[in-house]
């Protein structure tokens, strides 16, 4: 989930730090030690990939905690990495945010979590800081709205964005007789695409798209709502009606969704099960499939050039020229003819954070101009200040970026309500049983409508 020259920097003495908390007992919370912890050190937690050669965010917080400790002398910054795929990452996360003795000061929290996180009152609001930094006038307003609660409150800052599309290797698509500008109309003709390339060039593998709980949110965003938010014409979210505040059971666009799925696996046009069922077979599309021109289109995120970097440990600085990107289409071709998903991650302050304070002060300094753009580039990443994103250095800094960038009109956000993640987990058990043939369509999406009443406490509404 992208260095620029040197900008000033957002810095803070301790002798105004102290001062900021007599003068505003009110309005911040326990500068320093609030649950015991040293006042000085700073507990910095977030997502480490769990394939050791990719250090994108370990660089980057590195160089954060160079800046910040150097602008605040006698303040220390522990980086707390937690090494794990995407699943266990949020189940870790989760039992630090428990208590005060485990909590960080500050937390990496994917979007599609955060509402269930607050609803636990695991987070805590920044309002109150926000109110008094000017930048926060820079982000986009869809990136705020990710970050809110029911409650009306903000509860992260969010550091990018991404969105969705088709990536695909010229090679195979020459060698299958595809064209280099290939842009899929509809379904059917992403489909056509993978069965020309399984029948022209055998032994790569024809289409990637993730599937099952193993690899959790990237079967649920990357596959299966990419394609059942481009089964109608976007006016309204397929999965939670906003008006009756319920979640909506399995019809026909469900089903369809599902039937694609299904497509891919009992055609063959995708991986072997085994593998498409591995947690990390992310890591290998990113590392091994594309790279080494074993995969021929993979339905995936903005994101993937970071992995090809250097120093990434899967240098590739060919990708822009032997890759090439088409938006997902609508599944009939139906306006507006493209389809992407929008997620995006946030910082966070643990409700039991020991110095809240000072991590709202590590956020201000991740996110200035400079350090927001040096972010955004190493990541991959979509730009969600206004400033940055309209910086000519940032849209010409990677191949891609304007691509991606250009599909945000084109987006859908997840339905983040408490009840998200478990509807979440229900979406990929039932790919998960059509990928393997232990149910139909139909019985899959009947155990679905099970799944999704217990889900959210019995809230749901038929379409």
């Amino acid at each position: 989930m992208r260095p620029t020259a040197a900008r000033p920097r957002t810095t803070v003495r301790p002798t105004a730090f102290v001062a900021l908390c007599a003068a505003a007992p009110l309005l911040l919370t326990a500068c320093g030690g609030g649950s015991g912890g040293d006042p000085d050190t700073l507990k910095v937690s977030f997502k480490q990939s769990t394939d050791n050669s990719v250090k994108v965010m370990d660089t980057y917080l590195a160089d954060i905690k160079e800046q910040f400790e150097k602008a605040n002398p006698g303040k220390k910054v522990e980086l707390v990495p937690i090494k794990a795929p995407d699943a266990e990452y949020y189940t870790k996360l989760q039992q630090m945010l428990r208590s005060p003795r485990t909590a960080p000061d500050l937390v990496y929290e994917d979007t599609f979590l955060i509402n269930s996180d607050i609803t636990s009152g695991y987070l805590k609001p920044l309002d109150p800081y926000l109110a008094g930094w000017k930048d926060w006038d820079r982000f986009i307003d869809t990136a705020k709205a990710a970050a809110k609660g029911e409650d009306g409150k903000t509860y992260g800052v969010p550091d990018g964005t991404d969105t969705r599309g088709l990536w695909f290797s010229k090679d195979v698509f020459a060698k299958a007789g595809l064209p280099a500008d290939w842009q899929p109309r509809t379904w059917e003709d992403v489909l056509d695409a993978a069965r020309a390339i399984k029948k022209e060039v055998p032994g790569v593998i024809p289409l990637n798209v993730y599937t099952g709980k193993p690899v959790g949110e990237a079967a649920t965003m990357q596959t299966f709502e990419m394609l059942l938010y481009g089964t109608n014409d976007g006016s309204s979210d397929p999965l939670y009606d906003k008006d009756s505040k319920k979640w909506i059971t399995a019809g026909k666009g469900f089903r369809d969704a599902l039937t694609f799925v299904e497509t891919v696996y009992k055609e063959k046009l995708g991986p072997d099960v085994a593998d498409a069922l591995d947690p990390n077979v992310g890591t290998r599309v990113r590392g091994e499939w594309l790279p080494q021109g074993r995969l021929g289109i993979a339905l995936d995120g903005s994101w993937l050039p970071q992995d090809w970097l250097e120093g990434s440990g899967h240098e590739w600085p060919e990708w822009s020229k032997e890759l090439g990107l088409a938006a997902m289409p609508t599944q009939h071709g139906q306006a507006p003819g493209k389809v992407s998903m929008s997620g995006g991650w946030t910082w966070a302050i643990p409700a039991k954070a020991a110095n809240p304070d000072l991590a709202f002060e590590f956020v201000k300094t991740m996110q200035t101009k400079a350090n927001a753009q040096k972010w955004y580039v190493a990541n991959s990443g979509i730009a969600v200040r206004e400033d940055v994103a309209a910086d000519p250095a940032y849209t010409a800094a990677q191949p891609g970026i304007r691509f991606f960038t250009d599909l945000v009109e084109h987006t859908h956000y997840r339905p983040a309500y408490p009840a998200y993640p478990k509807v979440s987990t229900a979406i990929q058990e039932a790919m998960e049983a059509v990928t393997t043939g232990d149910a139909s369509v139909e019985e899959a999406a009947r155990d679905y409508d099970e799944a999704l009443r217990d889900a959210a406490g019995g809230q749901v509404t038929s379409k």
